[in-house]
């Protein structure tokens, strides 16, 4: 069962950027929109390194870990090839231009 949590109005997240959500239980989630308003979130560490991902650069579907360059898919939190690794990611909603994390 999942408990959804508003977080904000899609327009409060930068295109091609992110927000910070901080949570006890899962710590610092990282929720990201895209340049089709896609919305997505996954724990903000990098699996390298533990990298700021939240402070990296959001193109399509991945964003590229600011520290040592490695492309996470937002989807999955998975690293792209030839990286190995993954981040936990979160489900995300979009109801009436809010946005909903499960956690």
């Amino acid at each position: 069962m999942s408990d959804w949590k508003k977080i904000c109005a899609v327009s409060e997240i930068p295109v091609l950027g992110s927000r910070v959500v901080k949570s006890e239980k899962h710590g610092d989630i990282a929720v990201f929109r895209n340049s089709e308003d896609e919305v997505f979130a996954v724990h903000d560490k990098c699996p390298h390194k533990a990298g700021p991902l939240s402070q990296g650069i959001v193109h399509g579907r991945t964003v590229t870990c600011p520290l040592h360059s490695w492309k996470i898919q937002l989807e999955s939190g998975e690293a792209i090839a030839p990286d190995v690794g993954c981040t936990k990611p979160f489900q995300v909603k979009i109801e009436n231009g809010e946005v909903f994390l499960s956690l």
